[in-house]
């Protein structure tokens, strides 16, 4: 379950970074709020994940899945350009998430 938890919470991490980033400094709203929504969330999840998981494992899995899906839908809406380049290195951080998963 705490699994899960993590994966759902690295969703929600990338979701309130991709809010910040649209709340332009918290003059924006419904920004804001989403900001505030998912940052709530994705901490509350990363932190039951923390009681049985070990803390360096679920914090690098946490930041990984954020990181890469906020990258992603940054690249899929046009904000951020396209690279082989970046697509590898994104493919690196994945593997490193699955290997961290793999090794617990």
């Amino acid at each position: 379950m705490a699994w899960l938890v993590l994966i759902v919470s690295g969703v929600f991490e990338a979701v309130w970074a991709t809010a910040l980033g649209k709340s332009e400094g918290f003059t924006r709203l419904v920004p804001s709020i989403v900001f505030t929504v998912g940052l709530v969330v994705s901490m509350a999840g990363l932190a039951y994940a923390m009681k049985s998981l070990p803390i360096g494992t679920a914090y690098a899995v946490w930041v990984g899945i954020g990181a890469v899906l906020t990258v992603t839908y940054a690249m899929a809406t046009g904000e951020e350009s396209i690279s082989w380049m970046k697509i590898v290195l994104l493919l690196l951080i994945v593997g490193g998430v699955v290997g961290l998963k793999v090794l617990h």
